[in-house]
């Protein structure tokens, strides 16, 4: 019997369902020793999470956005750090796809060499840089058969074991005409040095996220991805999938915790008990019966937004220009909704929360990054409005 490609889905669903539970077990080790990921990303890779958004042509899944962000949910729900970590190699494959998908095959080695097992990863923070990927303070020097680039970038997820690492600098040779320069660098490449800074952050320790020092790196032409104009006139499909793409993603990691979160609450209420109200548990306790409600609340306004945005953007509804504001939009609310929850979820949980045996702590801390992944909520609220009222996004001063 010949095994279709949807019973090959259903196969590595099955699969997943235990190899999330794994990852949730290994979860708190990793954080309490600043850990990477790896027994986690190893299971994961050999079965297959890794191709999900992969076409099947190279190998993969071919699942779009929507499917793809539900399992980022479900991997989040269970390990966040994993599945935030995990983002930044499948958020490429994911917009290479797309664009392969509507006749683009200028980044086709991408799914080629993903379809092998290569792993990308992203190298887009910069300090200084509130316009990320739209601008950089990395120098991208024109050279003979490519670019030479020279700059420090920080927060580059799945350091030990990316293959490609996706980054950009500026060109600003010609002053009239600046151009912000897309590449990928390989492993291999000579010139630039991993300086760990990732060790004893506040949350999602186990993405390893540290720094990648470039001096002077040489990137031949063919791993130049795109050379457009800064700012919001540089937006071209390639740019707006980086950006749908790693905000769904970032969006879906952090809804996935807040589930998490509102769960353990209910889970751990009942076993709060009470001296004085006479009553089993504080569970009974009407401000805080307020509370998870509020956080109820929270959870059922995200969800719907985060499915029908994402189910709309594998749909190809056109909503031009507006999607840059659709986008973060999205994020925002997914991202500063599970923020208040998490803020009321440590209220209800007292001095329970601080304890590391609770594993609530971890919970917590991992959620306080929601806000600053780009679009960050200066950034995302500047969009937001700016497009709303019809304003120059790319109108300096800002």
């Amino acid at each position: 019997m010949i095994e279709t490609q949807t019973d090959k889905k259903e196969a590595l669903l099955e699969k997943l369902e235990v190899i999330f539970q794994n990852c949730r077990d290994r979860a708190a080790h990793y954080d309490a020793n600043n850990l990477f990921f790896q027994e986690d990303f190893d299971e994961l890779k050999e079965a297959g999470y890794l191709l999900i958004a992969v076409p099947e042509e190279f190998g993969g899944y071919g699942m779009l956005i929507d499917e793809v962000e539900q399992l980022t949910r479900q991997l989040a729900y269970h390990a966040a750090a994993t599945a935030l970590g995990l983002n930044m190699h499948i958020y490429w494959t994911g917009l290479v796809a797309d664009l392969y998908r509507s006749g683009d095959t200028s980044l086709q080695w991408v799914l080629e060499e993903a379809g092998k097992g290569k792993i990308f990863a992203a190298g887009h923070g910069e300090s200084g840089n509130d316009s990320p990927v739209l601008y950089s303070t990395c120098e991208a020097e024109k050279v003979e058969g490519g670019y030479k680039l020279t700059g420090h970038k920080m927060f580059g997820s799945l350091t030990p074991v990316w293959d490609y690492l996706g980054l950009h600098g500026q060109d600003n040779s010609d002053p009239d005409n600046p151009k912000v320069i897309h590449v990928f660098m390989p492993r291999e490449t000579d010139n630039y040095e991993i300086k760990k800074t990732w060790d004893n952050v506040l949350g999602m320790r186990a993405t390893r996220s540290d720094d990648t020092i470039l001096n002077g790196v040489f990137i031949p032409d063919k791993y130049i991805a795109r050379q457009v104009a800064p700012g919001f006139a540089g937006i071209d499909g390639f740019i707006l999938g980086v950006f749908a793409w790693a905000n769904f993603g970032f969006a879906n990691v952090y809804f996935g915790l807040a589930q998490r979160i509102l769960n353990t609450v209910i889970e751990k209420l009942p076993q709060k008990k009470s001296i004085s109200m006479g009553r089993p548990s504080m569970a009974y306790h009407g401000g805080i019966q307020r509370d998870v409600a509020d956080m109820v609340l929270e959870v059922e306004s995200i969800g719907p937004h985060l499915d029908t945005i994402v189910r709309e953007y594998a749909e190809g509804k056109d909503y031009g220009g507006a999607w840059g504001v659709k986008i973060v939009a999205a994020k925002c609310h997914a991202a500063e909704g599970s923020m208040r929850l998490a803020d009321k979820a440590m209220d209800i949980m007292g001095g329970a929360g601080l304890i590391h045996k609770v594993g609530f702590e971890r919970l917590y801390r991992d959620a306080r990054l929601a806000k600053i992944h780009p679009a960050n909520t200066y950034f995302a609220r500047e969009i937001m409005a700016k497009g709303m009222l019809g304003i120059d996004l790319d109108l300096k001063p800002r």
